[in-house]
C-alpha cells in the first residue's frame, strides 16, 4: 500500500506520516511531531549560519593580528633609521602595538574555545535529535499502518471477530508504542530547547565579555602608545638633524683649512718682510762702501 497524507523530507526518514484524522489524538502527535520537526530545522539552519559567521570573525581577527605584527616590524625597521627621542619614541609605540596582538591572540582562542566551538557542536546535537524524529515518525506509520490495516480487515471479514480483535489488538499495540515514544520525543525536545537557550545566553555572553576584555585591554594599549609618541621632543631631534649636517669632523677639517690658509699668508707676509729687509741691509753695505771709498779718494789728495 503507497503512503498517503503529509510527507516529511530531509533526515526525517522513513515513509511519510499518513494522515489519521480518526482519532484526535493521533492528529495531535502528528502537528506536535510536526513541530519539533520545524523547531530541529530552524536549529540546524540558524545555528549552522552562525557558526560560519563567527569562525569568518575569528579568521579576519586573526589576519588583523597578522597585519599589526608586520606593522610593529616595520615601525621597529624604521626607528632604528631616525633621531633618538623619534626612535625612542617610535620603539616604544612598536611594543605597545607588539602587546596589544598578544591580547588579540588571546581574543582569537577564547572566541574560537566559547563560541565557535558550541555552535559548531550543535551539528551533533542536530543529527542526534533527528535520529529521535526518525523513531517516531516510524512508530506513528506502524499505528497508522495497522489502522488502515484494520478497516480492511473490517471490510473484508465484517464476521470474522476472531481477525477483527487480532488487527485491534495490533492497533493497540502501536497506538501505545506511538505514545510512548511521542511522549520520549517531548519530554527530549524539551531538554533540548531548555539546553539551546541556556547555550545561546552563554555564547552571546562569552562573546560580548571576550570582547569586552580586549577593548578594555587595548584601550589601556593604546593610550600608551599614544603617550609614547606625544613625549617624542621634537625640537630637540630637529637640532640633532640639523647638526647632523655639519657634523664635528667637518667643521675641525674646516678650521684646519682656515688656520693654514691664515698661516701661509703670514708666512709669505714674513718672507716679503724678510726679502725686503735684506735688501735693506744690502743697500745700506754698498752705501757704506761708497763711503769709504770717498773717504780714501781725500785723503790721497791732501
Amino acid at each position: 500500500m503507497g503512503c498517503r497524507g503529509r510527507s516529511y523530507g530531509g533526515d526525517a526518514g522513513g515513509c511519510a506520516i499518513i494522515n489519521m484524522s480518526q482519532t484526535p489524538e493521533a492528529r495531535a502527535r502528528d502537528n506536535q511531531t510536526r513541530q519539533i520537526q520545524e523547531t530541529v530545522t530552524n536549529v540546524e539552519k540558524h545555528f549552522g549560519d552562525l557558526c560560519q559567521i563567527y569562525a569568518g570573525y575569528v579568521r579576519k581577527t586573526a589576519r588583523l593580528r597578522d597585519k599589526a605584527d608586520l606593522l610593529v616590524r616595520e615601525v621597529h625597521a624604521y626607528a632604528d633609521t631616525e633621531t633618538p627621542n623619534l626612535k625612542h619614541g617610535l620603539k616604544c609605540f612598536a611594543d605597545e602595538l607588539a602587546k596589544l596582538q598578544d591580547y588579540r591572540q588571546a581574543e582569537v582562542e577564547r572566541l574560537e574555545a566559547k563560541v565557535v566551538e558550541p555552535l559548531k557542536s550543535y551539528g551533533s546535537i542536530i543529527k542526534l535529535k533527528r535520529e529521535d524524529l526518525k523513531v517516531t515518525l516510524t512508530a506513528r506509520n506502524r499505528e497508522a499502518k495497522q489502522m488502515s490495516q484494520l478497516e480492511k480487515t473490517r471490510q473484508r471479514n465484517p464476521s470474522d471477530r476472531q481477525i477483527i480483535s487480532q488487527a485491534e489488538t495490533e492497533l493497540q499495540r502501536a497506538t501505545m508504542d506511538a505514545a510512548r515514544i511521542s511522549r520520549q520525543l517531548e519530554e527530549t525536545i524539551d531538554n533540548f530547547e531548555k539546553q539551546k537557550i541556556k547555550d545561546l545566553k552563554k555564547i552571546f555572553g562569552e562573546f560580548v565579555t571576550v570582547e569586552m576584555v580586549f577593548h578594555a585591554k587595548a584601550l589601556e594599549v593604546l593610550t600608551a602608545a599614544f603617550h609614547h609618541i606625544e613625549e617624542i621632543d621634537e625640537e630637540e631631534d630637529l637640532e640633532v638633524f640639523r647638526s647632523s649636517l655639519h657634523p664635528p669632523d667637518f667643521q675641525s677639517r674646516l678650521d684646519i683649512v682656515r688656520a693654514n690658509s691664515k698661516t701661509g699668508s703670514m708666512k709669505q707676509t714674513s718672507s716679503s718682510f724678510t726679502q725686503s729687509s735684506a735688501s735693506r741691509r744690502k743697500k745700506d753695505e754698498e752705501d757704506d762702501l761708497d763711503e769709504d771709498d770717498d773717504d780714501g779718494s781725500t785723503e790721497e789728495e791732501n
